[in-house]
């Protein structure tokens, strides 16, 4: 009987220690979300700044060499001047794209023409053809990437194109190189297509628009091959990765049904893929000779509610830049800026410095600054189409003469400082 007793009492000691456990865990749950919010707080708080910061100055290594002499070319502020400006006229480089002629296709208003970039605490170097000619005498400069590499491609030889004689240079074209040479230097500026850095289906340079698009991140000598005795070497990659998962083919695409496919989100396959190019960079550059760029992402214009405009509209009809300093659009993702960052910083611990040029908040003001409807269309536009204009704009690539000649009068003043002449 006492035995049972003893029993009896242990229940209701345990019963009474029970509903104080539970209590202290119901504490400690209130507690834990509590936390929780705060840390939500913050952690958004946090990256909205650092959101701003990594299109502002990308975590200070973009301006490495620039800013020891004292200026920040990448923090200013775009100022109308039709005296100096442009540096080039339309009509006049012989190899112009219709793509990016928009006074040729009808736009008439060439305001865009004349803004320049004026940095807060220095003046930008002035481009002199002849000087950035000299500095390329018996070099091979290449710009590697998309069409938005192309666009400043296209820039770089109409900036120096009125410095050449007619008989003096000459463009050849062989699938995904473009070559052009001014023959009194034995220089050339070369594009090479590749889109994604990293092989993919989307490497023919006509036939490239896929639907299913798939890369194979871990090949790239077949593009590669091409750039490996280069003295100055501009990449860019991010247009092409704008969705949210690429399929990844560990295998070849001259055996599909031997290959294994794989869907991969967004930052990680864009990471993946540079990661093969630094390695290749690591083993193949010389350190001695080449000159390393990428450019950072170019901002597309495609919701005009994010400037302040009517909601549904694009940059067709702007005519004026957004004059707001410190302005953030939607174009670009800081999350893929800050792998580019990350990956260039990991080259840089190991002796390898890859110039971060930071185009994207420079360019972000630009919303009129696109060929939107003015460029040639390859694709018949419908009678529907042409009732809405801004349906089929093209807020993506840049009118000539405009942005991307201030993308190289930036390299311009790099390649100035860190490739000096010998006397």
């Amino acid at each position: 009987m006492a035995k049972r007793g003893e029993n009896t009492v242990k229940k209701h000691q345990v019963m009474q220690v029970l509903p104080a456990g539970a209590w202290g865990i119901k504490s400690s749950f209130r507690s834990l979300v509590a936390l929780l919010f705060a840390f939500l707080v913050v952690a958004a708080i946090y990256l909205r700044q650092s959101n701003e910061q990594v299109f502002q100055h990308a975590n200070g290594r973009t301006h490495d060499a620039i800013s020891s002499g004292g200026c920040n070319l990448f923090s200013g502020k775009w100022v109308y001047d039709n005296k100096s400006y442009p540096l080039y006229k339309e009509r006049e480089c012989t190899f112009m794209s219709d793509q990016l002629a928009c006074e040729k296709f009808g736009r008439k208003d060439l305001n865009y023409q004349f803004w320049r970039w004026q940095p807060h605490q220095c003046d930008l170097p002035r481009f002199n053809a002849t000087a950035l000619l000299e500095r390329l005498r018996n070099k091979r400069l290449v710009f590697v990437g998309d069409s938005l590499n192309r666009n400043q491609w296209i820039s770089m030889i109409c900036l120096v194109d009125s410095a050449i004689p007619p008989a003096f240079k000459s463009m050849h074209n062989n699938g995904s190189i473009n070559v052009f040479k001014a023959k009194e230097y034995n220089a050339t500026i070369e594009f090479y297509w590749s889109p994604l850095l990293v092989e993919s289906n989307s490497d023919d340079p006509v036939n490239h628009r896929v639907p299913d698009r798939i890369v194979r991140v871990e090949a790239i000598e077949k593009h590669a091959r091409h750039w490996t005795d280069a003295d100055i070497l501009i990449f860019n990659t991010y247009l092409w990765w704008r969705r949210r998962q690429m399929k990844v083919l560990w295998g070849s695409f001259e055996i599909p049904e031997d290959g294994i496919y794989k869907p991969v989100k967004l930052p990680r396959v864009y990471e993946m893929a540079l990661q093969t190019w630094a390695r290749w960079l690591e083993v193949h550059v010389n350190r001695n000779k080449t000159l390393l760029f990428f450019m950072s992402m170019s901002p597309t214009h495609e919701m005009a509610d994010k400037w302040g405009g009517i909601s549904g509209e694009n940059c067709c009809g702007e005519t004026e830049p957004v004059m707001k300093e410190g302005y953030v659009g939607d174009g670009v993702s800081p999350r893929m800026m800050s792998a580019v960052e990350s990956v260039l910083g990991e080259l840089k611990t190991r002796g390898l410095n890859v110039q971060m040029i930071n185009i994207t908040q420079l360019s972000d003001y630009r919303k009129e600054g696109h060929p939107s409807i003015y460029r040639k269309h390859w694709e018949t536009i419908t009678q529907q189409q042409l009732s809405n204009p801004k349906t089929f704009s093209d807020c993506i690539h840049w009118c000539l003469p405009g942005v991307p000649d201030l993308w190289n009068q930036i390299l311009y003043a790099y390649i100035l400082q860190l490739n000096p002449i010998t006397e």
